[in-house]
């Protein structure tokens, strides 16, 4: 199969996730958002349950390659957290709005939960990693609650209401990243 299809397709039923809920999912909507002709995705995908899992696949593909470097020092990964916050209000808000509604409907499809487990367990790891490099004294539990925290502000972010996103701190990002910084490891 098309490799490049493959993933226009993928990206497409994103959009599709995105812009009208797992509900909204369907083989004609992610054909039409692709503007390939009709009945190309269910070639592709055969199942719902096949361009779930390729959404979901699709995701963690594009969460890939976003760019995180090994952070040095704490200001480092400061920098770090809030890109990838700034990284949620722009280019990265369609495939949050898409992950959201995955796990949304991974609660009633049990063999969803498994990829996104997945995919969320190498998450936890990898902001514990970068805690570390940071040179914290980080335990399992504080690197969890800086993780919790960060999936926490997701929906608040892709959401974009500002009492809410001004009574959390997410209205500025330097001082939520900061404070939830002090909170879990003390002053800088």
């Amino acid at each position: 199969m098309n490799q490049e299809r493959r993933d226009r397709l993928g990206d497409a039923a994103i959009a599709v996730l995105a812009e009208s809920g797992s509900r909204g999912l369907t083989h004609r909507a992610v054909d039409a958002t692709a503007d390939v002709p009709m009945g190309t995705t269910k070639n592709y995908f055969p199942t719902r349950d096949a361009l779930l899992r390729a959404s979901a696949e699709r995701i963690m593909e594009l969460y890939a390659e976003i760019p995180r470097p090994a952070p040095v020092d704490r200001a480092g990964l400061t920098d770090l957290l809030r890109t990838l916050l700034e990284h949620v209000r722009g280019p990265g808000r369609v495939r949050v709005l898409a992950l959201l509604e995955l796990h949304r409907e991974a609660a009633r499809t049990s063999w969803l939960a498994e990829p996104l487990d997945a995919f969320a367990a190498a998450d936890f790891a990898y902001f514990e990693q970068a805690q570390r490099s940071a040179g914290l004294s980080v335990t399992p539990r504080r690197a969890a609650t800086v993780t919790l925290a960060l999936h926490a502000a997701l929906p608040h972010l892709v959401a974009d209401g500002p009492t809410t996103q001004a009574a959390a701190g997410l209205d500025d990002l330097d001082g939520f990243v900061n404070g939830l910084l002090d909170t879990v490891y003390g002053t800088a």
